[in-house]
């Protein structure tokens, strides 16, 4: 015979708040950055999470599904082409470089971004994947907006996604200490000839 369950108590979920799902995204943003795509599983995902990995299954169906909805966290377009396409066009350059510079600068959003820096190297599915959010989603809207070429925003996200990498992945000196206005200086007129119409 099972025990009684006392009043107000719901079968199958855990007593208190829980937000399951946000659970399962913080600690996949941590172990995508941690390992990158190919070495991160559900199993070390739910583990990570406090969860069983058939919740992570649940809300997420795939390893593919859990990364793309880690990852579009801290670039969501709603809210990047705005900032970006907002402002005097002849600041552009300094503010594409400041935001970039801004989002890797807190541990928690740098994580999903070297994660996905990582796995843009290493997993080709995975780089289709990037590849389609970050031209449909984010560069693709701000070439529109700008009346300019795709190739010139590509072109400014190419030179982005080095100083990152080198900063953060290779922790190339003294570009990984450098203070950030250092690093604004020097790429920013780069990037503003990339914006410029």
């Amino acid at each position: 015979m099972s025990e009684p369950r006392g009043p107000g108590r719901r079968p199958g979920r855990r007593p208190g708040i829980s937000d399951t799902r946000g659970q399962i995204l913080t600690a996949a943003r941590t172990i995508f950055a941690e390992k990158g795509f190919d070495k991160a599983t559900i199993r070390g995902i739910a583990r990570a999470a406090g969860v069983d990995p058939a919740l992570v299954h649940h809300y997420f169906d795939t390893k593919e599904g859990v990364f793309v909805a880690a990852m579009r966290l801290p670039m969501d377009p709603s809210v990047v082409v705005p900032y970006v396409v907002s402002g005097p066009r002849e600041e552009m350059g300094e503010r594409l470089v400041r935001f970039v510079l801004n989002l890797t600068a807190d541990p928690q959003a740098r994580e999903p971004v070297l994660a996905l820096i990582r796995t843009a190297v290493a997993n080709e599915q995975a780089v289709a994947m990037l590849r389609e959010f970050m031209v449909e989603a984010i560069l693709g809207r701000i070439a529109a907006a700008l009346d300019i070429p795709l190739l010139r925003m590509e072109a400014a996200f190419a030179q982005m996604f080095g100083m990152v990498m080198g900063r953060h992945i290779l922790r190339l000196e003294p570009m990984a200490s450098a203070d950030p206005e250092e690093i604004v200086a020097l790429l920013a007129p780069t990037i503003q000839r990339y914006v410029d119409p």
